[in-house]
């Protein structure tokens, strides 16, 4: 059940969006800067920029739905109500060592209702879990399309079912865990200082300015991306099952894909 389809519209806008996303995190890698080491002002004057422009392109997702008839009220309420859950779920393990039980959610949540769901979910969702805990700071608006793009390519995984949906997903799961700290990274790290072997020269080789990147990952990240990826990945073997019953249950009793058909006036004599 996919409730925000790849239609042309909101593909569109999903691939403006993600464009956007990935140019804001990896631009200094393929464009030279001057703004390294501590004299850097990194994302502290372009990310309020980037958070403006990041909430019209989510806007537009929904609104090129709702002009292709794809989506709903009730499906704009059933995202409302997620993103009010994992916002809660943030808020009770804000990345404390790396844990974070609302990635599961984003997982559950693309696979159920589909990945232009995810997408709008993970950012939504992260939106407000920041809103909660206080988290909100120049690095907002990457953690916002870092998870949209969890949540959207939980959606794109291969179908499977039973068990071996469970494991797909459990696996998907703990490398989203790992790959959202390693991309997440990017935000800061060609802006500061880590030592010859781990930090970002500007004007470098490209493979060059990857293998540091490499080490500094290695060397700090992993730590916390690890223990985030087991955590989802425990949870989704733990609660998947009866979640994603729910959510496929749920989609089906809404019948969100069911068209209204009004039935014709009787006249009794």
């Amino acid at each position: 059940m996919k409730l925000i389809r790849f239609k042309p519209r909101s593909t569109t806008a999903l691939l403006v969006a993600s464009s956007v996303g990935v140019l804001a995190f990896a631009w200094p890698l393929f464009f030279h800067t001057s703004q390294v080491g501590e004299s850097a002002i990194g994302h502290t004057t372009d990310a309020p920029w980037l958070f403006v422009l990041l909430l019209p392109l989510l806007v537009a997702v929904v609104l090129a739905e709702l002009s292709e008839a794809g989506i709903d009220a009730k499906v704009i309420s059933l995202v409302g109500m997620l993103a009010a859950v994992g916002a809660a779920l943030r808020a009770l393990g804000p990345g404390t060592a790396g844990l974070e039980p609302g990635f599961f959610l984003l997982v559950l949540a693309g696979r159920a209702f589909g990945a232009g769901f995810g997408f709008v979910l993970g950012a939504v969702s992260l939106l407000g879990g920041a809103m909660i805990s206080g988290g909100v700071g120049p690095w907002m608006p990457f953690q916002m399309f870092a998870c949209a793009w969890v949540g959207c390519l939980a959606g794109l995984l291969p179908r499977l079912g039973g068990r071996l949906e469970l494991l797909l997903l459990a696996v998907y799961s703990l490398v989203s865990g790992v790959l959202y700290g390693v991309v997440m990274n990017l935000w800061f790290w060609p802006y500061a200082t880590f030592g010859s072997d781990f930090s970002f020269i500007p004007g470098d080789a490209l493979a060059d300015n990857l293998h540091r990147y490499l080490l500094f990952v290695v060397a700090t990240s992993l730590g916390w991306d690890i223990p985030r990826g087991i955590l989802c990945a425990v949870l989704v073997l733990a609660l998947g099952r009866p979640i994603l019953n729910a959510f496929r249950r749920t989609a089906r009793k809404a019948a969100f894909e069911a068209p209204v058909v009004f039935e014709s006036g009787r006249t009794d004599g």
